[in-house]
């Protein structure tokens, strides 16, 4: 997965949607380290990258908003609710990422997609040989299966991200720029 934009702080997402403004505390600390900034938006950037194969871009999004949703997220899971407003997405999908319930996905497989990301978020232990493979099973292939859940893993990283930099925000009330 190679990605060729060029970081913007200013359009950091982590930033964005934790809250953070350049200058404050909690920003400056997160950019101590500016290669782990630049690193996290470059895999967002690549994960949700139109031209990735295997999984398309609407699944990927639903995947997101149900993830951000399960962890919770709200902060994320309005981003990703808002990323799918600039598609055409199926209500009942969008539903079902939204409430929580993939059983009454009637596609078999976004139904999967749903399904194995609620294992990885919930019980990451049970996504075991057996959850695996009933994403083949579903139309997946071995490159979309390695796609979804390098995904998966990235949202769990990316919310617990964003939780962390709203907990230290919190913690410093007088962030202000310098």
């Amino acid at each position: 997965m190679t990605v060729n934009t060029q970081y913007d702080i200013a359009n950091d997402l982590v930033d964005r949607v934790a809250g953070l403004t350049q200058g404050t505390a909690t920003h400056t600390l997160r950019h101590a380290r500016d290669k782990v900034a630049v690193a996290t938006q470059g895999s967002y950037d690549g994960l949700f990258d139109p031209a990735l194969e295997g999984i398309s871009l609407v699944e990927r999004l639903l995947v997101g908003l149900y993830a951000s949703r399960l962890t919770p997220s709200p902060a994320l899971a309005a981003h990703y609710r808002a990323e799918l407003d600039k598609h055409d997405v199926d209500a009942a999908q969008l539903k079902a990422a939204e409430s929580g319930s993939p059983d009454d996905v009637a596609d078999a497989r976004l139904r999967a997609i749903l399904t194995f990301t609620r294992t990885l978020i919930e019980n990451p232990v049970a996504g075991d040989k057996e959850a695996l493979h009933k994403l083949p099973a579903a139309g997946l292939t071995t490159p979309a299966v390695v796609a979804l859940a390098q995904l998966i893993a990235f949202l769990s990283y990316q919310t617990r991200l964003v939780a962390g930099l709203q907990a230290l925000k919190q913690l410093a009330p007088q962030e202000v720029t310098a």
